[in-house]
């Protein structure tokens, strides 16, 4: 299975910011909107990802706030990314060698979404269950051996 099939069921719904975006607002969009991720942009180019880990480090960091901190000064500058033709099992050896819950997946030079550690995870047991049906109905429509006489 490849990255293209995850983009496909997950569908198109992508949620950005730029470096200058205030980080409590980077926030109040995470939350919003129930993503654990935002893609940083600025002219058209992708220049970090901010996740809420960087979030949760910077609160942890300033005693419970994150006052007028922009998206820049916390994001991950050079997110791993992944394409779309790249195998979903390459992707997930990715993401656990890296610790990377999120990857921006780029065509080019073109965001076409983000995957998280969870749409890998559930492409692959998806994945498998189906494998696993279908062996177990050519398993199950076995023909009988014949009896063979010497």
């Amino acid at each position: 299975m490849q990255v293209k099939a995850i983009l496909k069921v997950k569908g198109n719904t992508l949620f950005t910011v730029t470096p200058e975006t205030l980080l409590k607002d980077s926030l109040n969009t995470m939350a919003e909107h129930d993503i654990g991720s935002l893609v940083v942009m600025e002219k058209g180019e992708i220049v970090g990802m901010l996740t809420f880990r960087e979030i949760i480090n910077t609160i942890s960091a300033n005693g419970g706030t994150v006052g007028t901190i922009t998206s820049r000064r916390v994001m991950d500058e050079n997110p791993l990314i992944c394409a779309p033709d790249n195998d979903v099992n390459e992707v997930r050896r990715m993401m656990l060698k890296h610790h990377a819950r999120y990857l921006p997946v780029m065509d080019n030079r073109v965001l076409m979404g983000v995957i998280s550690f969870y749409d890998v995870a559930k492409a692959v047991v998806e994945e498998q269950s189906f494998e696993n049906q279908m062996l177990k109905n050519y398993i199950r429509d076995w023909p009988a051996e014949e009896k063979k006489t010497i």
